[in-house]
């Protein structure tokens, strides 16, 4: 029984000591990240940063979104967002964690916490720069786009689910995305997200004529030859837990 319990405080000690919780203060204000150290090390190292839903946190996510059980040579950091967003649909005072959803909104508080986070790893980790890759669910969807618009020389591709934005992307650089959204979706209306999937084709210039379909996901070349998937799923706007693995499986064949 004894061994038993040591053998079980082992296995606790090690999962614990591949994750981090780390503290930044950004022009005066606490910002949180949980970090996983990977669990297949190679020379260099890959990056997935992980924004989660509005009203979330960053344990929620590393807890739900397990990207760093599925990409097990990566640095996957679960940012967190703070209180402040007022234009959101859930939340219109703002009260509860979020992401900008705009470039240049808020005084651009989360791209300056993605860009202290993103220098920091950058001098303390041997990183694989043409390997930084972005996910985001709903409200922190909408802010990888943001960092698709504004800091895309860091990005090889990125996951938006839930969080329509192919609009303002008009002018941004091609980049391989896999985007995932729910017919019964009630908090982001299906028909904007189905609209903006279309607006992420013709901004890019999609080869729709060459699409392939396999159950709810299409795949499609760009004119620049990069990688956009269109999950469009039954469901409602819940992340797809079971499409992470295949979005692993995307990210780890783009690279910059």
């Amino acid at each position: 029984m004894k061994n038993t319990i040591l053998f079980f405080l082992l296995i606790i000690s090690i999962k614990n000591f591949s994750q981090t919780e780390k503290f930044y203060t950004i022009e005066g204000t606490e910002r949180k990240a949980i970090f996983y150290e990977p669990k297949i090390k190679n020379e260099k190292t890959p990056v997935v940063f992980v924004f989660h839903g509005h009203g979330g946190n960053a344990n929620y996510a590393s807890k739900n979104l397990n990207f760093h059980d599925n990409f097990t040579e990566a640095l996957v950091i679960y940012m967190q967002g703070i209180p402040g967003v007022t234009n959101s649909i859930v939340d219109k005072e703002g009260k509860y964690n979020g992401w900008q959803m705009n470039p240049d909104e808020l005084e651009n508080r989360d791209i300056k916490f993605f860009d202290a986070v993103f220098s920091e790893i950058s001098q303390n980790k041997n990183l694989d720069f043409n390997r930084v890759y972005a996910v985001g669910h709903s409200n922190g969807s909408r802010f990888v786009n943001v960092l698709w618009k504004m800091r895309p020389e860091k990005f090889a591709a990125f996951v938006t689910v839930a969080g329509p934005g192919g609009v303002w992307l008009r002018g941004a650089p091609q980049k391989s995305v896999w985007i995932s959204f729910g017919k019964e979706d009630k908090i982001v209306p299906y028909t904007v997200q189905k609209f903006s999937a279309k607006q992420y084709l013709k901004a890019f210039k999609a080869d729709e004529s060459s699409a392939q379909t396999e159950g709810e996901i299409t795949f499609y070349k760009t004119s620049e030859k990069k990688e956009m998937i269109i999950e469009d799923r039954n469901a409602g706007h819940e992340f797809p837990k079971s499409s992470i693995p295949k979005m692993v499986e995307f990210l780890k064949r783009n690279h910059r």
